[in-house]
């Protein structure tokens, strides 16, 4: 099934480079802000690690599907392409189009807050520039922050993908190197008691604490999200049906184990009942272990971990509009590349510029289920395209666990979707409304595409 036409991207990235892009997309700003959100809804730091473990064999499932099909498949475009080639283009667009809104440019806009959040935080008097007459508001130059550093990484990127891919490297290094570094520092020197492991209360398994195990795991997933990160830049991978699944194994191992590690070190560090809705939990957590001072450099290295998701979802998501354009699904100016460095340029800008809106909107209340349950959808659906891709004799690259993983990976999709629809029904519809609105504008560009 791989398609032999022409194409203008080049395979250029090994499984090194390619790997930590799967790594910097899954590290990012869930990771550093849900473990309070979800200890205020179970109030059980057992059942709270036990749900990332959970959601870490989820995402592996996941990357073992995603890498057969990304070896039948080795093209760019991630879920895209798959759903296209698999079911109907209607059904490649509509998940294109989620990334679009939900799947790229929105965890961009909210990667970017987080950084300004975790930045001020550590530089306070940053807020303070320019501000002698305090008629600017400090949320203001947060959002400019923001913004900038967003224009910053669209430019990095715009240079091509082997620069980028380098600055890439790097961040994921360091971000990983940070990660490590907390947790052996803090359980080796910090004053914490792993006795907080067996407070908090008993957790009830009725139908009210399914719901919000539901609603914990779909959120844990959000942090996971990237697992499937290869996929997108499929048509620059050399070796593609070695290294694209392999990057997708070894970066999602990777990334399970250190958000393990991760959790248990915030359940060292602080009680319960103390990290109970805790957004800064990292911050927190080393003030806890060593003192205030701490807080201030361990927001400031969280902060510089952030950019590195940042500029990973930049690589990412121009690579899905790029694909849906070349087939005449999208606008046609997005399917342009850069006649030097190579990269969908304006499909860059374009994503540059929408995430800038999200920013400036400030409409980020309960956007983290709503990302949630819009990312939950169509993997699903290309995760059962496996079964279609073996029936049919297409697979090149038959990796273990079949069927086994593929039924776990869609059980727990459509359970987690049914019981978080229950707790959270506004946000999950406006999720679904937002696939809905997708179908009309599949038919508008089809219509174009005729014309042409």
């Amino acid at each position: 099934m791989v398609n032999s036409s022409q194409n203008n991207l080049v395979r250029k990235l090994g499984l090194f480079p390619v790997t930590n892009i799967v790594i910097a997309n899954m590290i990012g700003a869930g990771i550093f802000t849900t473990s309070g959100l979800l200890m205020g809804d179970l109030n059980n730091p057992l059942i709270m690690i036990f749900l990332w473990i959970t959601g870490g064999l989820i995402a592996l499932c996941g990357a073992l599907c995603y890498g057969e099909l990304g070896a039948a498949i080795p093209q760019a475009g991630g879920e895209y392409i798959f759903l296209s080639k698999l079911y109907h283009p209607m059904f490649g667009f509509l998940s294109g189009w989620v990334s679009f809104i939900v799947g790229f440019s929105a965890p961009i806009a909210a990667s970017s807050l987080g950084f300004s959040e975790y930045f001020t935080r550590a530089v306070p008097q940053f807020l303070h520039l320019g501000i002698n007459s305090g008629t600017v508001n400090p949320l203001f130059i947060k959002k400019i922050l923001s913004v900038f550093i967003i224009i910053v990484f669209t430019l990095v990127h715009l240079r091509g993908i082997e620069f980028g891919s380098k600055i890439q490297n790097y961040l994921t290094i360091l971000k990983v190197g940070l990660i490590v570094g907390l947790i052996v520092i803090g359980v080796s020197f910090g004053k914490g008691d792993i006795d907080h492991l067996f407070q908090g209360s008993k957790f009830t398994f009725d139908f009210g604490g399914w719901k919000i195990i539901g609603l914990s795991l779909m959120w844990i997933m959000f942090a996971y999200s990237g697992w499937n990160a290869s996929t997108y830049i499929g048509s620059e991978i050399r070796s593609p049906r070695r290294n694209l699944p392999f990057s997708l194994l070894l970066g999602t191992g990777t990334v399970i184990l250190l958000y393990f590690l991760l959790n248990s070190f915030y359940v060292y560090a602080i009680t319960p009942e103390d990290m109970k809705g805790v957004i800064s939990i990292g911050g927190l957590a080393v003030g806890n272990l060593f003192g205030k001072s701490m807080d201030n450099i361990v927001s400031l290295l969280i902060a510089f971990a952030l950019l590195s998701s940042i500029s990973a979802f930049i690589i990412l998501g121009p690579r899905v509009y790029y694909s849906m354009a070349k087939d005449g699904y999208f606008f046609k100016f997005v399917s342009k590349v850069h006649p030097v460095y190579g990269v969908p340029s304006k499909a860059i800008l374009l994503q540059c510029l929408f995430s800038i809106v999200i920013v400036l909107s400030g409409t980020f209340d309960q956007i983290l289920t709503y990302m949630g349950f819009s990312l939950g959808i169509f993997p699903i659906l290309a995760v059962v395209g496996v079964f279609k891709l073996r029936r049919s004799k297409n697979s090149i690259y038959k990796l273990p666990g079949f069927p086994v993983v593929q039924i776990i990976y869609v059980f727990f999709g459509i359970s987690m979707l049914f019981l978080a629809f229950l707790e959270r029904t506004t946000e999950s519809s406006i999720a679904i409304a937002t696939v809905i609105v997708g179908i009309p504008l599949y038919f508008f560009f089809k219509k174009i595409n005729k014309k042409d």
